[in-house]
Protein backbone atom coordinates (compact mmCIF):
# COMPACT_ATOMS: atom_id res chain seq x y z
CA UNK A 1 0.00 0.00 0.00
CA UNK A 2 1.46 3.61 -0.88
CA UNK A 3 1.77 5.90 2.12
CA UNK A 4 1.91 9.92 1.47
CA UNK A 5 3.76 11.55 4.38
CA UNK A 6 2.02 14.85 4.57
CA UNK A 7 5.38 16.08 6.43
CA UNK A 8 8.08 17.00 4.58
CA UNK A 9 11.15 14.98 5.54
CA UNK A 10 9.03 12.36 7.22
CA UNK A 11 11.40 9.46 5.97
CA UNK A 12 14.81 11.01 7.29
CA UNK A 13 12.73 11.30 11.02
CA UNK A 14 11.65 7.62 11.00
CA UNK A 15 13.62 5.67 13.13
CA UNK A 16 13.78 1.52 11.09
CA UNK A 17 14.21 -0.51 13.72
CA UNK A 18 14.34 -3.64 12.15
CA UNK A 19 17.66 -2.80 9.79
CA UNK A 20 20.16 -6.34 9.23
CA UNK A 21 22.84 -3.95 11.95
CA UNK A 22 19.95 -4.26 14.46
CA UNK A 23 20.12 -7.87 14.68
CA UNK A 24 23.71 -8.67 16.04
CA UNK A 25 24.91 -10.61 12.88
CA UNK A 26 21.52 -12.13 13.04
CA UNK A 27 19.23 -12.11 9.98
CA UNK A 28 15.66 -12.30 10.43
CA UNK A 29 13.74 -15.05 8.36
CA UNK A 30 10.74 -15.84 8.11
CA UNK A 31 9.79 -19.77 7.96
CA UNK A 32 6.25 -20.97 6.23
CA UNK A 33 5.14 -23.94 6.26
CA UNK A 34 2.18 -23.87 3.07
CA UNK A 35 -1.59 -25.35 3.71
CA UNK A 36 -0.97 -25.70 7.80
CA UNK A 37 -2.46 -23.14 8.36
CA UNK A 38 -2.68 -24.18 12.13
CA UNK A 39 -0.22 -21.95 11.68
CA UNK A 40 -1.99 -18.83 10.85
CA UNK A 41 1.28 -16.38 9.36
CA UNK A 42 5.11 -17.48 9.28
CA UNK A 43 7.15 -17.50 11.69
CA UNK A 44 9.92 -15.10 12.12
CA UNK A 45 13.44 -16.10 13.42
CA UNK A 46 16.50 -14.26 14.05
CA UNK A 47 19.27 -16.55 12.42
CA UNK A 48 22.97 -16.07 11.43
CA UNK A 49 23.53 -16.43 8.03
CA UNK A 50 26.47 -18.55 7.92
CA UNK A 51 23.79 -21.43 9.29
CA UNK A 52 23.56 -24.18 7.46
CA UNK A 53 20.26 -24.88 5.56
CA UNK A 54 19.95 -28.48 6.23
CA UNK A 55 19.96 -27.20 10.47
CA UNK A 56 16.09 -25.58 9.80
CA UNK A 57 15.09 -29.26 9.01
CA UNK A 58 17.51 -30.82 12.11
CA UNK A 59 16.60 -28.37 14.34
CA UNK A 60 14.24 -25.45 13.95
CA UNK A 61 11.09 -27.06 12.14
CA UNK A 62 10.62 -29.55 14.07
CA UNK A 63 11.15 -27.41 17.15
CA UNK A 64 8.35 -25.08 15.86
CA UNK A 65 6.21 -27.71 13.27
CA UNK A 66 6.56 -30.88 14.84
CA UNK A 67 3.49 -31.10 17.01
CA UNK A 68 1.51 -31.19 13.69
CA UNK A 69 -0.31 -34.76 13.00
CA UNK A 70 1.23 -33.99 9.43
CA UNK A 71 4.53 -33.14 10.49
CA UNK A 72 6.04 -37.40 10.85
CA UNK A 73 4.99 -37.74 7.92
CA UNK A 74 6.43 -35.18 5.56
CA UNK A 75 9.15 -36.44 3.27
CA UNK A 76 11.93 -34.30 2.91
CA UNK A 77 13.28 -35.50 -0.52
CA UNK A 78 10.00 -34.35 -1.99
CA UNK A 79 9.51 -30.90 -0.14
CA UNK A 80 8.52 -28.21 -2.40
CA UNK A 81 10.64 -24.41 -1.86
CA UNK A 82 10.67 -21.10 -2.09
CA UNK A 83 12.71 -18.73 -0.90
CA UNK A 84 11.03 -14.96 -1.50
CA UNK A 85 8.50 -16.41 -3.68
CA UNK A 86 10.80 -18.07 -5.77
CA UNK A 87 10.64 -21.73 -6.38
CA UNK A 88 14.28 -23.27 -4.94
CA UNK A 89 15.95 -26.36 -4.25
CA UNK A 90 18.14 -25.83 -1.59
CA UNK A 91 21.64 -27.45 -1.12
CA UNK A 92 21.54 -28.56 2.39
CA UNK A 93 25.05 -28.36 2.79
CA UNK A 94 24.98 -24.53 2.14
CA UNK A 95 24.68 -21.83 4.15
CA UNK A 96 21.62 -19.63 4.12
CA UNK A 97 23.27 -17.13 2.69
CA UNK A 98 24.64 -18.86 0.10
CA UNK A 99 20.74 -20.88 -0.89
CA UNK A 100 20.36 -16.83 -1.37
CA UNK A 101 18.12 -16.22 1.99
CA UNK A 102 18.75 -13.01 2.84
CA UNK A 103 17.19 -9.90 5.66
CA UNK A 104 13.23 -10.45 5.81
CA UNK A 105 13.53 -13.19 3.51
CA UNK A 106 10.79 -15.49 3.15
CA UNK A 107 10.88 -19.26 3.34
CA UNK A 108 8.01 -21.49 2.13
CA UNK A 109 7.65 -25.14 1.92
CA UNK A 110 5.24 -27.02 0.66
CA UNK A 111 4.84 -30.99 1.33
CA UNK A 112 3.18 -32.50 -1.68
CA UNK A 113 0.21 -35.21 0.03
CA UNK A 114 -0.04 -33.26 3.28
CA UNK A 115 -2.66 -30.68 2.90
CA UNK A 116 -3.24 -29.87 6.75
CA UNK A 117 -5.43 -31.76 9.12
CA UNK A 118 -7.76 -33.97 7.78
CA UNK A 119 -7.21 -32.23 4.53
CA UNK A 120 -8.50 -29.00 5.49
CA UNK A 121 -5.31 -26.87 5.23
CA UNK A 122 -5.03 -26.38 9.08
Amino acid sequence: MAVVALKPGYEEAVDIRDRHENFHGNQVVYLHWEEHLSFCSAIAFPLPPEMPFGALIEELIPTYYGMHPDYQSVNWEQVEWKIDGKPSTPDMSKSLAENGVGHKSLICFHTPGLNGYRGSCS
